[in-house]
C-alpha cells in the first residue's frame, strides 16, 4: 500500500506544476507564432523569403511535436528538444525584427480560438480517434502492449457487443432496455418536476429566494457525496426510508437486496438529484418570456391552461430542447448514482450500458470490445439528439 507522506505530496505537486508551466509556455509560444503571422509583415520584399521560410520551419516543428505526442512516435533526445525550443524562440525573434506591424481582420479570432482548438484536439478529438482505433484491435489484458489492428478484429468486437454478454451474464439488449427505461423515467420526472417547481417559483411570493436556495441544494452537493449518503439511507436496518416505514407500521423494504427495489432506489435517487438542474434551466426560460404575451392571451379570453400550452411551451422550446437533450445524455451516461449505490447489482439487474461498459473495461479487461461498445453508445446518443432536434424543431429559433 502506498503511504501518503509530505515528501510524496511535494513531489507530486512539483510534477503537476512543471506540467502546467509546460502547457502555459507551449500555448504562449503558439500564440506568439500566430501573432507574428497575422500582425507582422516583412519590412522589405527581399526579407520576405527569410521571414516566410522561418514561419514554414516553425510550422513544421509544431506539426512534428503534435505527431510525436498524438501518434506516440519515438521521442527525440532531450538535447534535441532543447535545441528545437531555442531555435523556435530565436526564429520568432528574427521574424519580429525583420517585420513591421500590419492590420489583420481575422488575427484576433484565430488567437482566441487557438488555445480552445488545442484543448479540443487533445481532450476530445485525439481520444475519440484512439477509441475508434482501439475498437478495431484485439486489445485485452494479455495483448495490451502489442495489440493487433485489423478489420476482422473490429467486426468481431461489434458482433460480440450485439450477440454476446457485455459484462458477466447480461446481454446488450437486456441492458439497453433497462437503460432506456432508466432514462425515460428519470428525464420525464426531471422535466415535469422541474417545470412544476419553476412555475411555482416564477410567481410572486414571500421568501422566494430562500425557496430557490433550498431547492437547489441536491444539485449543489457533489453527486458522489450525495450518492454515497443515499446508499446509507436505503440500508435495510438503519436507512431512513425503512425507519419511517417501520414507524407507520409497514414492513421494511429490501432496497439493495431485491433487484426491482434496487432499481427503484437508484431511480428515486437520480430523480431527486436531477430535478434542481432542470428547474433552474426552465426558470431562466420563464423569466425571459415577456409579460405582454400573457396579457394579450388574457384579452383573447385564454385561461391559465391555454396560456401554458399556447404561450409558455412554444416560447420555452429553445430553452427546453437543449436541456432535454443534455438531461437525456447525462442520464443515459450516469454511472455515478448506480455504481455508488448498487454497483450494478444485485445480479447485474441495475446495470445500464455505461456501468456494463465500465465493468467490461476495468473488471474483465476487454479493451477492444469496450471501445466498440462505447462507439455503439455514442451512435445511440447521437441518433437520439438528431432525431429529437428534427421532431421538435428545437433549432428553428437559432436559424430564423
Amino acid at each position: 500500500m502506498i503511504t501518503l507522506t509530505w515528501k510524496r505530496m511535494v513531489t507530486s505537486i512539483a510534477i503537476i506544476s512543471k506540467f502546467l508551466v509546460l502547457i502555459v509556455v507551449a500555448l504562449a509560444l503558439l500564440e506568439a507564432y500566430l501573432w507574428l503571422i497575422f500582425y507582422r509583415k516583412p519590412r522589405k520584399k527581399a526579407l520576405g523569403l527569410i521571414v516566410y521560410g522561418l514561419e514554414v520551419i516553425d510550422a513544421s516543428m509544431i506539426l512534428a511535436v503534435l505527431y510525436m505526442i498524438l501518434l506516440r512516435a519515438k521521442t527525440p533526445p532531450v538535447r534535441a528538444l532543447e535545441f528545437g525550443v531555442i531555435f523556435f524562440v530565436l526564429s520568432l525573434a528574427v521574424i519580429y525584427l525583420l517585420s513591421i506591424p500590419r492590420v489583420s481582420k481575422l488575427g484576433l479570432a484565430y488567437l482566441l480560438i487557438a488555445p480552445a482548438f488545442v484543448g479540443v484536439l487533445f481532450l476530445i478529438l485525439y481520444p475519440f480517434g484512439y477509441e475508434i482505433y482501439l475498437a478495431f484491435t484485439n486489445a485485452a489484458l494479455r495483448t495490451m502492449r502489442h495489440p493487433s489492428f485489423g478489420l476482422q478484429y473490429g467486426i468481431a468486437n461489434f458482433r460480440a457487443v450485439f450477440t454476446g454478454t457485455v459484462a458477466h451474464k447480461a446481454t446488450f439488449w437486456q441492458v439497453l432496455i433497462r437503460t432506456i427505461l432508466w432514462t425515460v423515467i428519470n428525464v420525464f420526472f426531471h422535466v415535469t418536476g422541474g417545470m412544476a417547481l419553476a412555475l411555482l417559483l416564477n410567481r410572486p411570493m414571500k421568501l422566494r429566494a430562500v425557496y430557490r436556495t433550498l431547492l437547489i441544494f441536491p444539485w449543489a452537493i457533489p453527486q458522489t457525496i450525495a450518492a454515497m449518503a443515499l446508499r446509507n439511507e436505503f440500508n435495510y436496518m438503519y436507512g431512513f426510508f425503512n425507519v419511517m416505514l417501520r414507524r407507520v407500521g409497514l414492513s421494511p423494504i429490501p432496497w439493495l437486496q431485491n433487484p426491482h427495489w434496487a432499481f427503484a432506489a437508484v431511480v428515486i435517487s437520480n430523480i431527486w438529484l436531477g430535478i434542481p438542474f432542470m428547474m433552474v434551466i426552465i426558470l431562466g426560460g420563464l423569466q425571459s418570456i415577456s409579460r405582454e404575451y400573457y396579457e394579450a392571451a388574457e384579452i383573447d379570453g385564454a385561461n391559465a391552461w391555454h396560456q401554458f400550452w399556447n404561450v409558455t411551451m412554444p416560447l420555452l422550446r429553445p430553452v427546453l430542447t437543449p436541456a432535454v437533450i443534455l438531461g437525456t445524455v447525462w442520464t443515459f451516461n450516469n454511472i455515478n448514482v448506480i455504481y455508488l449505490i448498487t454497483q450494478g447489482g444485485p445480479q447485474e439487474r441495475t446495470d445500464i450500458l455505461v456501468t456494463s461498459l465500465y465493468k467490461a473495461a476495468f473488471s474483465f479487461y476487454r479493451y477492444g470490445f469496450s471501445a466498440a461498445f462505447a462507439l455503439v453508445i455514442f451512435v445511440f446518443l447521437l441518433s437520439f439528439a438528431l432525431i429529437y432536434l428534427r421532431l421538435t424543431g428545437g433549432m428553428k429559433a437559432v436559424y430564423e
